[in-house]
């Protein structure tokens, strides 16, 4: 290894030495050729390291002469992110224009056209517009348009950022950013604690103003929660205190850790040992430390032995995050539907399988050796239980399979641990399809090429072969002459989903089919002032069309359509679960979906009916339902939603206005 790095910083001295050498005729190769042992370096640390040495004495050599980033002065923060996206040797030139940037902002090099001041603000605007790279949390359409090598590439240009610059002009934007990704509830709060970490080692946080209190309030609830946790900050410690403490101290704790775990959604590593010290001794402060409301308390009194015995056995300082989803399953009574209770009973006591086992480990950062697979598994499956829309698809290109994870924990909880069980010990699944059954062993590999491990328990146990079997159903139900969803999504996810289809998108002629027509039947069946007010009862299958920043088309996306309402004020909204991790992106035309401020759940996303109905492409009903409700719906209405689309995903396909039987 570290002759081949020599090596490399050879060739790259090499090449910097001929492209200062070059006449005007030959520099412009002299600088492709430098800039390909760029991006060789931009895939290590001490490559960029070494990079960032450079940066100035090449920004001299004229390295940017003839490009976009000659003039840093000029540079838009906005942009870099779609220039990553481009690939080398555009991702090569703007690494290392990034790293000339941080370089003039900490001093190390000076730069005529651009000073230290103004370099340190424009690298805390590309902060902010990149975090899904300094966080390794890509989204679906970066994911869609990134290579492997040039994920990593970027990975590390703002791994190295963060670690060299001074982030006091990004405060307040991480706080709003630590405040919009906890109130989505994910089950995997990896990002979220990251980002904690990063403001509370880098920031002064003891201020009184609001973004102080605010970042204060999700430190306190993973660092110490209560005054007893604060006081004794090791795991040893915390345990003596628990011990000595009276009744009054005890109560006083669990009313904090209950607070802190509902208020954020985050659980700290002293949660466990306050709660298996009150399950033993005070039982009746249970309610207090998981926040329960009045529901909550009652399923806790009724099956208090069952929740304690899960408790004892699964919770633990690193499988702490387990508790918010028990907070949940009590608040939504599970534990009173007998076909939960057998199951999870059931899945206690199985013997997993070798293969999964070494999956479940391979999720976690750093695995307890104390704590087993199974136990994680346990945990994750009451995080899948509790909260069904923090489910997310990871960075693998499996919408399908976290949507029926999420549609199966709402719905069919038993089902849905069966399943578990079922993979967890033959790491194998057989589903039924029009009088097949596929078995997941036996199928070739599905969309997934490699799976990425940041996944919950549950997820990385079932995505691997759910993916395999979604894959299949659509190749038997590919060429007859329709969206093979339409056969694919009531058998794989079950008998709620309706079977009538609407797909605007024809797969033959590759283009769009009475797209009005369309659009008017979506609103007859869902959009309440048109439908005869009725809601929604089930969680529809929707296909998307996602689009760019500029509102190009980018891809299909598969989500879940969960109700349509009005807000507080007064408009109304689709309410959707995205898989992908993260309910926020831009969509071009101004289309952003929020996940707060706009009456959404925990885990939601949310836009006004007409933009979000500008970006799907295929959804089920019922056609019965629609009978005298189709000419409700106004012309101008229908021909809103259709400029949205037409000006957007719509200039990739051809359209035919053609009037077709729904």
């Amino acid at each position: 290894m570290l002759e081949t790095s020599e090596r490399v910083f050879d060739n790259f001295e090499q090449s910097f030495k001929d492209f200062q050498e070059a006449t005007d005729l030959t520099k412009p190769d002299k600088a492709t050729k430098l800039a390909s042992q760029i991006d060789i370096l931009s895939l290590t640390r001490d490559g960029l390291t070494y990079l960032y040495q450079k940066s100035g004495a090449l920004d001299k050599a004229g390295i940017f002469e003839g490009t976009a980033w000659n003039e840093p002065d000029k540079l838009v923060p906005y942009l870099v992110k779609g220039t990553l996206k481009v690939g080398h040797p555009s991702s090569s030139f703007e690494i290392l224009s990034e790293l000339r940037l941080l370089a003039y902002a900490n001093g190390d090099y000076q730069s005529p056209r651009i000073s230290a001041e103004d370099a340190q603000s424009f690298l805390e605007e590309v902060m902010v517009h990149n975090l899904e790279f300094a966080l390794k949390e890509p989204t679906e359409e970066t994911r869609n348009v990134m290579s492997e090598r040039e994920l990593k590439k970027s990975f590390n240009l703002f791994g190295f950022i963060v670690s060299e610059i001074d982030l006091d002009g990004v405060y307040q934007k991480l706080a709003e950013e630590i405040k919009l990704i906890c109130a989505q509830r994910p089950i995997v709060t990896r990002k979220a604690r990251e980002l904690i970490r990063l403001v509370d080692e880098r920031f002064d946080t003891s201020g009184d103003t609001k973004t102080d209190k605010q970042v204060r309030l999700y430190i306190n609830a993973i660092n110490a929660p209560s005054e007893g946790s604060k006081q004794h900050t090791s795991i040893e410690d915390y345990l003596v205190f628990l011990q000595n403490a009276d009744i009054k101290t005890l109560t006083a704790e669990a009313d904090a850790f209950g607070y802190y775990m509902n208020a954020t959604g985050l659980v700290s590593k002293y949660h466990p040992l306050l709660l298996k010290k009150l399950v033993q001794d005070h039982p009746q402060l249970v309610p207090n430390s998981l926040d329960l409301n009045d529901r909550g308390i009652a399923e806790w009194e009724k099956f208090h032995e069952l929740v304690s015995t899960l408790i004892m056995e699964i919770v633990s300082p690193d499988n702490c995050q387990c508790i918010y989803g028990l907070s949940r399953m009590l608040g939504k009574n599970l534990f009173s539907r007998r076909p939960v209770r057998v199951g999870l009973e059931n899945l206690r006591k199985i013997k997993l399988n070798a293969q999964v086992e070494k999956r479940i480990i391979k999720s976690l950062i750093h695995p307890d050796v104390d704590v087993s697979a199974l136990q994680y598994l346990l945990g994750g499956t009451i995080k899948v239980l509790g909260q069904p829309l923090g489910v997310g698809q990871g960075n693998n290109p499996t919408c399908q399979s976290a949507r029926g994870i999420s549609m199966w924990s709402q719905h069919a909880p038993a089902k849905l641990i069966d399943m578990i069980i079922t993979v967890a010990t033959q790491n194998n699944l057989v589903m039924r399809f029009e009088n097949r059954d596929l078995t997941s062993n036996l199928l070739l590999k599905g969309l997934l090429e490699k799976l990425d491990y940041n996944l919950d328990p549950v997820s990385v146990v079932l995505v691997p072969h759910l993916d395999k079997i979604y894959n299949e159903m659509m190749k038997l139900s590919s060429g007859r002459g329709e969206d093979p969803h339409k056969w694919v999504n009531p058998l794989m996810y079950g008998q709620w989903i309706q079977l009538s289809f609407a797909s605007c998108y024809d797969y033959l002629s590759n283009s769009i089919l009475d797209y009005d027509g369309f659009i008017r039947v979506f609103y007859a069946a869902f959009h309440p002032s048109y439908n005869g007010g009725r809601e929604m009862v089930y969680p529809n299958p929707v296909g998307i069309f996602i689009t760019s920043n500029k509102g190009d088309m980018v891809g299909f996306h598969a989500i879940s359509l969960l109700r349509i309402d009005k807000d507080k004020h007064g408009e109304v909204r689709a309410y959707f679960l995205n898989p992908n991790n993260e309910g926020r992106q831009d969509w071009g035309q101004e289309i952003k979906p929020s996940v707060h401020g706009h009456g959404e759940k925990p885990g939601e996303s949310s836009l006004p009916i007409n933009q979000f109905s500008a970006r799907v492409y295929a959804f089920h009903y019922n056609h019965l339902d629609i009978k005298g409700f189709l000419q409700n719906v106004p012309a101008s209405e229908l021909a809103e939603v259709s400029e949205l689309a037409k000006s957007s995903w719509g200039k990739s396909y051809f359209w035919n206005q053609q009037s077709k039987i729904w």
